[in-house]
């Protein structure tokens, strides 16, 4: 997925699962555009994972073995926890 394009990024980002949406839309919206590039292309990958391991990570009932979708996994956690509860 290019990482400049922004519009196919945030349609990926919509998941139909209400706890992803929660958990993906906030960070997208308020974290995208500051992320470096590789941390841009590792989100990307990240959203093209399965949902129900996407909600498995996000959720903390497990975690990617792959160590780049861990950090960002992390990143999306740790930030949204510091910003704190958002409207969709």
């Amino acid at each position: 997925m290019d990482i400049n394009n922004k519009s196919r990024i945030h349609w990926a980002c919509r998941r139909g699962m209400k706890e992803l949406d929660m958990a993906i839309m906030p960070f997208f919206n308020h974290e995208f555009d500051t992320l470096s590039d590789e941390d841009k292309r590792q989100f990307a990958r990240l959203l093209e994972c399965d949902d129900p391991d996407l909600f498995n990570w996000l959720m903390n009932y497990g975690e990617p073995a792959d160590p780049e979708l861990k950090r960002i996994v992390d990143l999306i956690q740790t930030r949204n926890k510091a910003r704190g509860p958002v409207a969709l």
